[in-house]
Parts: structure tokens; sequence; C-alpha cells
């Protein structure tokens, strides 16, 4: 297998919903009040695993919402004790047969689920096609996967999205991923180790690649070691004291394979939580592989900027940018 832009405000998570496999349900409100009618929401949510996801920590999960946003018309949500992951849909009107699987970042702490992940799902819904927000689950809360549990996530979204590519009208081979500073990671962790086995196969998904058509990490999180690691997603991701060995196995520019994707790199370079020289390992690494790769670096733009805080700077053409490249690699015709 080949394998507008100022929507600001964010729609209700899909909460309280049941752990059947394949499970596709309407989203609810979420609970604490209602938030400002119009923008388009999630038309439904799917499951990842039969049964519940797999590896349970010991001590029991519970959701929990952090809304950071101090402005009613703009909601900022980070969603942490995910023991339910799944995919939030964002369909398309008029499908383009492309869909984009989508990983928001949070320091491996959370989940920002609107400004990285929610808002993006409708820029792309806007423009035919069909995103996916994926809710994973964190490797700092006790799964048995340890730092292999967000990706394990990641490949199973790949291949359900995949198996359910005509309910979607969506083409197979033809379904990328995009994320965002530890969403970055695990986008680049995704495109890299596609072929790693980290879980135990649950059904015939399971029998599909996990690798996605092409893959597009912002202002990504790469490096485990120091100096470029950023610090809080090292230690919940590998942990504080991890070794070499640790550090490199988690380090997606330390397993491009020859087989990789192409790849999209943004960055700023006056990011100050994750050092630029992040981007440019992952690239100097894909080009030593000759893998495809764009890449763009801006002057200004700072860190976790997605779409609303880029508004007015330069960065606030990276999303075009991106569909120019989606282009030339056969997703966006």
């Amino acid at each position: 297998m080949k394998i507008d832009r100022r929507s600001l405000m964010a729609a209700p998570l899909a909460l309280g919903l049941t752990h059947r496999a394949w499970a596709q349900t309407a989203v609810p409100q979420v609970p604490g009040g209602a938030l400002p009618p119009g923008l388009p929401q999630p038309s439904e949510t799917i499951d990842l695993w039969p049964g519940g996801a797999p590896g349970m920590p010991a001590r029991a999960l519970a959701e929990t919402v952090l809304e950071r946003s101090t402005d009613r018309l703009v909601t900022d949500r980070a969603v942490y004790g995910i023991a339910n992951p799944r995919l939030a849909v964002f369909r398309p009107d008029r499908p383009n047969g492309a869909g984009v699987l989508i990983t928001p970042g949070g320091g491996y702490r959370w989940v920002v689920v609107d400004k990285e992940g929610y808002e993006m799902g409708r820029w792309l819904a806007a423009r035919g096609f069909t995103a996916f927000v994926l809710f994973y689950r964190l490797p700092g809360e006790g799964w048995a996967a340890g730092p292999d549990v967000a990706l394990a996530d990641a490949q199973r979204a790949m291949r359900l999205i995949r198996a359910r590519s005509s309910d979607y009208a969506v083409d197979p081979e033809r379904v990328s991923a995009m994320g965002f500073s530890a969403g970055g990671h695990l986008c680049a962790d995704l495109a890299t180790r596609f072929d790693a086995k980290v879980y135990a196969p649950v059904d015939e998904a399971d029998q599909l690649s996990a690798k996605p058509q092409s893959a597009a990490p912002i202002y990504p999180v790469i490096s485990m070691a120091a100096p470029d690691a950023h610090a809080g997603s090292r230690e919940l991701l590998v942990g504080r004291t991890a070794g070499p060995a640790l550090e490199a196995a988690h380090s997606p520019h330390r397993n491009v394979p020859a087989d990789a994707p192409p790849f999209f790199l943004l960055h700023a370079e006056d990011d100050d939580a994750v050092p630029v020289n992040n981007t440019l390992l992952l690239r100097a690494a894909l080009k030593a592989k000759q893998i495809r790769v764009e890449t763009h670096l801006f002057e200004h733009g700072g860190h976790g900027f997605g779409l609303r805080k880029a508004i007015g700077k330069p960065v606030e053409v990276w999303p075009e940018l991106w569909r120019a490249w989606a282009r030339t690699t056969g997703l966006a015709l």
C-alpha cells in the first residue's frame, strides 16, 4: 500500500462515551456550560480498542478536562487521564478523498484538543480533508506499554481509518499524519516506527499498514537527549534517568527507515520551549536516508502557535504551505 484559517474557537469534547469496539456516537456537550454556537463540531467518535485499551494502569484513571482559557469565546482545553483512546471525526461537506490523523501536543502531560486538534480539524474539513483528532493515552499514567503507549494508539488509529475508509469517502492510500509539539513527536514516531510491534493485534484492522502517506510534525519534540530534549516531554516519556539506549529508541531522528514517508517540517527559530534543532536533527536524518522532506523555518512565532497564535505573523501562512506541499505528494489532489 502506498501509503476560514481564522477559526479560533473550539467544539465540545467527546466525553462519557461507551467502551464498545468501533463505537460511534454523537459528541455530547462538555459539562460546565454551553459554548458559543455555530462552529463545526466533531460529527462522531471512534473508540480504538475492542473491550477497552490494553495494559490498563493498576490505578483507575478518571478523564479530566482542564479549561486553560480565560476568554469565554475561545476555549483551550487540556485532557488527561484518557482511559478510552478515540478519534474525533470532522467530516467535510465535499470530501477530497484524503484523511489526516491529527495528534495534538501537550508535553505528554495532557492532550491539547482545541488549538492543536479541533481547530485544525475544522480547517482541514473546510478544505475537503476528513480529519481525525486522536485522544491518545499518556505514557506517564502507568500504562503497561510505557513509552510506546501513545505510538500504539497512533498505529491503531491509522489502521482503523484505513479499515473504515469507505465510510468516510477516504482513499486508504491517502491518509496522512500531522502533529504538534509532543504530538509532533508522536507524528514523527509513527512515521518512522510504523512497523514496530508495540501491541498485540486485536482484529482484522491490525493487518493493515500503519504507515502514513506523509507526515507533518509541526514544532516537534524529536530528541530525547540533552541539550535538545524538551525536559517535560522527556521525563514523562522515557523518565528523567533514561540512558542513551532508551533515549535513542524514542528519538525519531535515530530511527528513520529507508521507506519512511515524505515529511513536511515547520518550526519557529525563536521557539523557547522546544529548540529548533529538534527539527534540524530530523531533517538531517531524513536527508541522510534520501527521504523527501520540505522544511520551513520562521524567524518569529514562538512555540505552540497552531492557527490562532499565528494570526498576524508571517508564520500564519504555514497551513497553506503544507497544503501546497501535500499536493506534490498526491495527498491533496
